[in-house]
C-alpha cells in the first residue's frame, strides 16, 4: 500500500481558501508541492463547476501534459483515475472527465509563443490551471483571463517558480492584485507561498543534508530553495550583496563628497531615471545616494503623458533637494543626460536656468560602450567600492537580477537582458553618472 505524506496546516489552508477564490496562486522554491497541492485544490473545484469546458496549459503541450495531466501520479488523470480518457475536442488536445456535475472536457495547450494565444479563442472557459505561469507568453496570459470572463464561476489556478521581481507577471497581475489584498479590496485572491521546507514527503534528514550542499547567501539557494524572486543565473553583478554593497544613512554619515554626479536616463514608455551619485575623498568610494524612477503611465496618482518640460520640472525639483541636504552640492556638481535626447536637454537646462541654478548638462558618454559600463560597475563592486543606499530598491533589484542575454551570449555577444524583467534603466542612469570619472576612480 501506498503512503502519502499528510498536508501541512498551511497547504490545507491554501487548499480550503481556493473554493471560493477566483485566483489562486501556488509560488515558491523548487521540490515545494506547489503542483500538488494546487492540483487537488483544482480538482475539487472541477468536480463541483456547472461549466463544461475548461483549459490547461503549459509553456508547451508537452509540459501541460506531464505536470497537470501526470504529475508523476498526483495530475488530474490519476485524481480522476476511472472516470477520465484522453482524446480531442475540435482537433485540441483534451482530457474528458465525468464529474458530479457531468461531464467536464478539459482543454490541453502550450502558451509559450505569442501565436499560441490564437489557439484559445474562440471558446470561453469555466476555469483554467496555468503551471508555471511566467514562462509562458504575456499575451497568452492575458487571453486565458479574457476567454474566462464569461464563466459560471471564474476560477484561475497557476503554480510558477519566482522570477526577478520586476518580471511581467509580477509587474502586471500579481502586484496588482496584493495592493487590493492590502486595501481589503480583493478577497477573492488566494496566494500561497511554499518551499521545500513544508514538503512533508521528504524526510527531515534527507532535507538536512541537500540543504547543506548550498551556500545560504547564493541568489542560486535564494531562488530555488527559498523562493525568492530574483535572478539566480546569468546574473552580470555577481559580486553585488546587500552585506557588501547596501549602506544606510548612519553608515556614510562621516562620509565627505568631493564630487556628486546625476546620470539621467529618458525613456518613451519606460522608465526616466536619475541617479544621484556621489564620490568620496581620493575618489576612494562611489556612492548611489539618492534617485527620481518614473514608469510612464504606471506610478499611481500620475497621469500618463510625461513630457520632457514636466520631466525636466521634477528632476529639478530633486535637484533643489540634493542641494539643500548637501552645502557643498551646487560647488561640485554635474549632470550627465541622455545623449540621444537632445530635446529633453535643453528642456532641462532652460529649467536650471529658470530657478538660477547654475550646473551644465552634458550628453552621456557612451564612446567606450556599454559593456565597458557594465565592466566598471562590476570592478567597483568588487573592490568594496560601491556602495548604494538601502532605500533606492528600484536601483537594488536591477544590481540583484541583471542577467546578460542568453541568445546573445550563445552567439559570441555580451549583451544586457533588457525585456522588462528588472528595472535596467537605473543601471544607463547610475552608469551614465559615473562613468565620466573612470581615470579618476583608478580603476
Amino acid at each position: 500500500m501506498i503512503e502519502y505524506a499528510p498536508l501541512t496546516a498551511k497547504q490545507a489552508e491554501y487548499i480550503r481558501r481556493s473554493k471560493d477564490c477566483w485566483l489562486n496562486v501556488a509560488e515558491g522554491g523548487k521540490r515545494a508541492g506547489k503542483n500538488i497541492i494546487n492540483l487537488i485544490a483544482y480538482a475539487m473545484c472541477l468536480e463541483v463547476h456547472p461549466d463544461k469546458l475548461h483549459l490547461v496549459f503549459g509553456v508547451s503541450l508537452g509540459a501541460a501534459k506531464m505536470n497537470v495531466i501526470d504529475s508523476n501520479g498526483f495530475g488530474l488523470q490519476w485524481l480522476f483515475a476511472g472516470r477520465c480518457r484522453e482524446g480531442e475536442y475540435k482537433n485540441r488536445d483534451a482530457l474528458y472527465i465525468q464529474t458530479k456535475t457531468g461531464e467536464k472536457i478539459i482543454i490541453i495547450a502550450g502558451g509559450g509563443k505569442k501565436n499560441d494565444a490564437a489557439r484559445i479563442k474562440g471558446n470561453s472557459y469555466g476555469t483554467v490551471y496555468g503551471t508555471e505561469v511566467n514562462e509562458c507568453h504575456q499575451s497568452f496570459v492575458q487571453e486565458v483571463f479574457d476567454r474566462t470572463l464569461a464563466s459560471s464561476f471564474r476560477q484561475l489556478f497557476f503554480d510558477l517558480n519566482p522570477k526577478p521581481p520586476a518580471h511581467w507577471f509580477y509587474r502586471d497581475v500579481l502586484d496588482y492584485q496584493d495592493q487590493l489584498l492590502e486595501s481589503g479590496d480583493n478577497p477573492g485572491y488566494n496566494y500561497g507561498h511554499f518551499t521545500m521546507v513544508g514538503n512533508l514527503s521528504i524526510p527531515d534528514d534527507r532535507l538536512q543534508a541537500a540543504l547543506i550542499t548550498y551556500d545560504k547567501d547564493s541568489l542560486w539557494y535564494k531562488a530555488d530553495i527559498l523562493g525568492e524572486r530574483t535572478a539566480a543565473t546569468g546574473r552580470i553583478y555577481t559580486g553585488f550583496s546587500k552585506a557588501a554593497n547596501v549602506v544606510s544613512r548612519d553608515d556614510i554619515k562621516d562620509y565627505r563628497f568631493i564630487e556628486f554626479s546625476i546620470g539621467i536616463d529618458i525613456g518613451g514608455t519606460d522608465a526616466t531615471v536619475a541617479t544621484l551619485t556621489g564620490m568620496t575623498a581620493k575618489y576612494k568610494d562611489v556612492v548611489l545616494i539618492d534617485g527620481y524612477y518614473h514608469r510612464q503611465g504606471k506610478d499611481q496618482g500620475k497621469e500618463p503623458g510625461y513630457t520632457h518640460d514636466r520631466y525636466a520640472q521634477e528632476i529639478v525639483n530633486k535637484v533643489v533637494e540634493w542641494s539643500e541636504t548637501y552645502p557643498a552640492f551646487l560647488s561640485c556638481a554635474h549632470i550627465f543626460a541622455e545623449s540621444a535626447d537632445k530635446l529633453f536637454r535643453q528642456a532641462l537646462a532652460n529649467e536650471l536656468r529658470r530657478r538660477g541654478i547654475h550646473i551644465p548638462v552634458v550628453p552621456s558618454y557612451k564612446k567606450d560602450g556599454i559593456v565597458d559600463r557594465i565592466r566598471l560597475t562590476n570592478i567597483l563592486i568588487n573592490q568594496g567600492r560601491y556602495k548604494v543606499m538601502a532605500h533606492l530598491k528600484q536601483w537594488r533589484d536591477a544590481l540583484e537580477n541583471a542577467t546578460w542575454d542568453e541568445k546573445e551570449r550563445v552567439a559570441g555577444e555580451w549583451v544586457r537582458t533588457d525585456d522588462g524583467s528588472y528595472p535596467v534603466d537605473c543601471l544607463d542612469s547610475s552608469e551614465y553618472a559615473v562613468q565620466p570619472f573612470k581615470r579618476r576612480l583608478e580603476v
